[in-house]
């Protein structure tokens, strides 16, 4: 889209673009890493949860005086011992959050909405004794009917979740509660003229079933509170700012009181960017005046911490017999669990980015159901949206006798092109992806009998937002970044090759840390493939900043004009013959210097970054299926992304190939089984399969380069876009092996050999 303040990216590096070891990998693999549930204390006591066994009932009573006279009990927390709060406050964690939601969600109040929902809390000092304590905690319920799937809980007879729920966005107004939380559209130009263009129009049906983020580490915590009041949390996020605004505004504590630091993590995806264990740490560590730590179960994890949305769709779209899009109308129901918030609006607005739509019609339903609170997940929403409409164009070109990259190409957005849920474009790398996919080597390999072969792209808006950095230079010419985004995905090592790029001095010479919230100004939690955009954008910054500083000194060391003096390859320099006849001063020189000039040297950062610049992405997948069982083995996989400017290549790639491996298994294994009490059937890895190295071959990638002038070096986030087209890519090649149109996400065996079997019908 057009930029305010747009740049002319940097075209030429030194540094950028290089593979330097990553600086967090040798502590990673020898376990010297410290993860959230690494802290720990000698006067520590243990934290466990007592979950609702129902996926809905109102809570009659609960009584806890036998658990709390329990030895070794120090401190029990139920809906008593948090506030109250409007229906109003919000927080932004990768979505923006109402704050009652998130409270109810991390201690039910006078319903339990899902099975897992947290009841009440106990601290002791052995997980023995604590388990015993939740063992002796009476709670009196009234089992209420549930619903679990989005379609029947819009349903007019479905349950009922919230008496005060009354759908926004409705004309006019609906006078009865609902499960419907919010309808929305996204609607250009006239569908109705759109398809009477058409030459072929197709409309079919589809579902996804949810899926959780699957990282490895379990959502953990440390919680210390003073008798003063002055509060510390150790804890595994995407974003600690995040954290401690959420902790503050469930417990009414205001932000100087908690200081939160981000531990290593292992693992996020969007999962970790809100709170579960946190605030009920916090609130046993206040009332036992003892430290105490809190670590998920993977059955927690599954049963209680948000998964994606599940969704049902419909989806039609006409296009002539050369390949134009004339058309397309949809309809999204996305359910978010028990609360309002699922990402319907996002994915809905990524469904027809990468195409030049002229009519186009979206209906969005925001559902809530008797499951946990949905969380976001890498490009929340716009895998589910994207499914249908690239799932379409395949059978498309396949009804008009096209190559499915070609009638991509002859729609795809450029510059200048306006997109269906609003933005123009700028500089973009939708047709470059597609080009890349055509020419290589994986496109033209042979197919053999039971092997298809899917396309499909994926789009993702990126943002930008708050972020602080400080860059110290050290007195030995060393120098230390500190950021306030949790690295999770490499960004010590980029905000390190860009610090080195703009100061001219080695690598090796920068370390980066993540500062915890009392270092730092707030910074937006790590989401949105914001990080290398913005805190990139803050580090240039801050080496600016710094620069200017340094200049200065050599200023004031030769007597000169500070504006007389440019820095060029990490020295000061005379600008000319007319600033004087210097030798130039390196930045070790200026920095030994410093006690005696000055006084310490730093760059500051604070911004509001805008810019980011769109992604675009295009896979390519070839699938063998086994018709007598159904199972698919991935042959090959290619992912091609505009990344704008590949800061480190090694990180970019692996966000590629981590997205692909992920949506992939969304595609074929990935699911939430509920049975008819309501209870999660597959709440351990064993029945909850993600895939492992042996499902997956080597993912080939390829890096676009199209510069975003929202950025000085170019850069585009990269992490949400690869998982982007998956489901419709692997749909497709599916599709194409067996002869028959697949609509259900995942796609087991069974329901493989059950199309297999109707074509033989």
């Amino acid at each position: 889209m057009p930029l305010d303040d747009e740049f002319s990216p940097r075209l030429a590096f030194k540094k950028v673009g290089t593979r330097p070891l990553r600086p967090d990998g040798v502590d990673k693999v020898t376990g010297r890493a410290r993860y959230g549930a690494d802290m720990a204390d000698a006067n520590m006591l243990v934290g466990l949860v007592l979950r609702s066994p129902h996926a809905h009932a109102r809570i009659v009573s609960i009584n806890t005086k036998k658990a709390k006279k329990l030895a070794g009990v120090k401190a029990v927390v139920t809906r008593d011992d948090f506030p109250h709060l409007k229906n109003d406050q919000t927080v932004k964690g990768e979505e923006e959050e109402n704050m009652w939601d998130v409270a109810q969600n991390i201690m039910a109040r006078d319903k339990v909405l899902y099975e897992g929902h947290a009841i009440a809390a106990v601290a002791a000092t052995s997980k023995a004794a604590a388990r015993e304590a939740l063992k002796l905690i009476k709670v009196k319920y009234e089992v209420l009917p549930h619903v679990t799937d989005v379609d029947a809980a819009m349903a007019p007879d479905a349950p009922l979740l919230h008496d005060d729920m009354f759908t926004a966005g409705m004309e006019p107004a609906p006078k009865k509660p609902s499960n419907i939380a919010e309808y929305s559209e996204i609607a250009t130009g006239d569908v109705e003229k759109g398809f009477a263009e058409a030459d072929v129009v197709i409309e079919r049906s589809f579902r996804t079933e949810a899926a959780h983020q699957g990282y490895i580490e379990p959502h953990a915590c440390f919680a210390s509170v003073s008798e003063d009041g002055l509060a510390e949390l150790w804890c595994c996020t995407q974003g600690h700012y995040t954290v401690r605004a959420m902790c503050a505004a469930i417990l009414g504590w205001d932000l100087a009181s908690l200081r939160v630091t981000s531990s290593e993590i292992g693992g996020g995806f969007g999962g970790k960017t809100t709170v579960f264990l946190e605030p009920i740490a916090l609130a046993l560590a206040k009332k036992a005046h003892r430290p105490v730590k809190m670590v998920m179960s993977r059955d927690e994890v599954l049963r209680a911490s948000g998964p994606t949305s599940s969704t049902s769709m419909t989806m039609k779209i006409g296009v002539t017999r050369d390949g134009r899009i004339t058309a397309g109308e949809g309809v999204y129901k996305f359910q978010g669990g028990a609360f309002a918030g699922s990402p319907v609006p996002y994915g809905a607005a990524c469904a027809f980015a990468p195409y030049d739509t002229p009519n186009v019609l979206l209906r969005c339903y925001d559902v809530v159901t008797n499951r946990p609170k949905q969380a976001a997940y890498r490009a929340p929403g716009a895998p589910m949206a994207a499914l249908p409409v690239e799932a379409l164009l395949d059978e498309l070109a396949e009804k008009i006798g096209m190559d499915p990259i070609e009638l991509r190409r002859k729609n795809a957005v450029k510059e200048g092109s306006s997109s269906a849920y609003g933005p123009t474009f700028g500089p973009i790398g939708m047709i470059e992806s597609l080009d890349a996919v055509e020419n290589h080597d994986v496109a033209k390999k042979p197919l053999k009998a039971n092997q298809g072969r899917g396309i499909a792209s994926g789009f993702w808006p990126n943002y930008g937002g708050q972020t602080c950095v400080t860059l110290n230079i050290n007195t030995d010419g060393t120098a230390l970044l500190s950021l306030g985004t949790p690295d999770i995905g490499g960004s010590r090592a980029s905000m390190c090759l860009m610090a080195a790029e703009e100061l001219g001095i080695a690598y090796e010479n920068i370390k980066a840390i993540i500062a915890d919230t009392s270092a730092l100004g707030h910074n937006d939690t790590t989401g949105g493939s914001r990080v290398t955009h913005s805190a990139g954008m803050a580090t240039i910054d801050a080496a600016k900043d710094a620069i200017a500083k340094m200049r200065e000194r050599a200023a004031q060391i030769w007597g000169i004009d500070p504006d007389a003096v440019v820095w060029r390859d990490g020295a000061a320099h005379p600008s000319g013959h007319n600033a004087g006849d210097f030798e130039p001063m390196s930045l070790a020189e200026l920095a030994a210097m410093a006690p005696q000039t000055g006084g310490p040297i730093a760059g500051h950062a604070e911004i509001n970054a805008e810019g980011a610049g769109n992604s675009f992405s295009t896979h390519l997948v070839d699938v063998e299926v086994d018709p007598e069982t159904g199972h698919v083995t991935i042959l090959r996989y290619l992912v091609v992304q505009d990344a704008g400017k590949a800061i480190h290549p090694d990180y970019v790639e692996g966000q590629y190939q981590g997205g692909a491996v992920q949506g992939i298994g969304w595609a074929l294994n990935e699911e939430y089984v509920y049975g008819e009490d309501g209870r999660l059937q597959n709440p351990t890895f064993l029945d909850y399969r993600i895939p492992v190295c042996s499902d997956v071959p080597m993912i080939d990638t390829v890096i676009v380069e199209v510069p975003n002038p929202g950025h000085p070096y170019g850069v585009r986030g990269v992490g949400e876009t690869p998982i982007v087209p998956p489901l419709a890519a692997v749909t497709n090649a599916v599709s194409r092996a067996i002869g028959q149109r697949l609509t259900d996400i995942p796609m087991s065996p069974p329901k493989i050999l059950a199309a297999i079997e109707a074509a033989k019908d």
